[in-house]
């Protein structure tokens, strides 16, 4: 039986002391997450309350849906810091990964990084893209190095679990949704996020914060068999913390 429902725990108490969230949605108006700077406060707050301590927020670059830039993202995030005195607010960016996409990054395009050199991406769920590989290698070439958001919704890979260490080996780094294992997404996704932290094939984890209803889903119960990977998992995100 892969979930059990007695003795769970819930998921915000298993946040590390000076946990960094890598992946939300809290700029204000920017994409589909928080709507104005009201929201972003709001959100900030509640997140603060339940154990996060610094944000990396990471608005969607979506050509003709979100079309966010470098500099349009950056500017929201000084005057969104301006407006809110918050100073553990960083942003970097989620980009999906298309033809559009490979067509910047291979022009040379500077990409918004969580740090250092680290650039979190994302698919669409209905179906990878037909050049993903070719993408990856030429984030690669670019000096930078991929992190995937929630690969387990990705539900097309889950009949085809050698796709996911085709990617690893690839050098895709792996971000789990801390959502994902609370049975949130659905119990597809929850059973591949099983199966990816018994494999020990997550990297780091992320809120994907977008609107209250997420936050307070943080505080249900896990639903996952083996908990205790996910505890160790969260405290790789201490990497981020400078």
């Amino acid at each position: 039986m892969l979930f059990f429902k007695k003795s769970a725990p819930i998921l915000s108490d298993l946040l590390p002391v000076d946990y960094v969230d890598i992946h939300s949605h809290l700029l204000p108006g920017i994409d589909d997450g928080a709507k104005d700077s009201e929201d972003t406060k709001n959100l900030i707050n509640d997140l603060k309350q339940i154990g996060f301590s610094k944000f990396i927020t990471t608005p969607h670059i979506i050509t003709g849906i979100w079309d966010n830039t470098f500099n349009s993202i950056t500017s929201k995030l000084e005057e969104t810091k301006l407006l809110l005195n918050e100073i553990e607010l960083k942003a970097a960016a989620e980009y999906m990964i298309d033809s559009f996409f490979f067509e910047r990054i291979k022009q040379g395009e500077k990409l918004l990084s969580l740090k250092e050199n680290y650039v979190l991406i994302e698919m669409s769920y209905l179906n990878a893209p037909i050049q993903l590989y070719d993408i990856i290698f030429e984030i690669q070439v670019q000096g930078y190095k991929p992190v995937l958001a929630h690969p387990e919704r990705y539900l097309f890979y889950g009949n085809n679990f050698d796709e996911f260490y085709k990617l690893k080996k690839s050098g895709c780094l792996f971000q789990l949704n801390l959502l994902s294992t609370t049975g949130y997404y659905g119990t597809g996704v929850t059973k591949i996020a099983q199966r990816l932290l018994n494999e020990n094939l997550y990297d780091f984890v992320g809120s994907d914060v977008h609107h209250q209803k997420h936050v307070k889903s943080l505080k249900t119960k896990v639903l996952l068999k083996n908990h205790h990977n996910l505890s160790s998992l969260m405290k790789n995100n201490s990497f981020f913390s400078h």
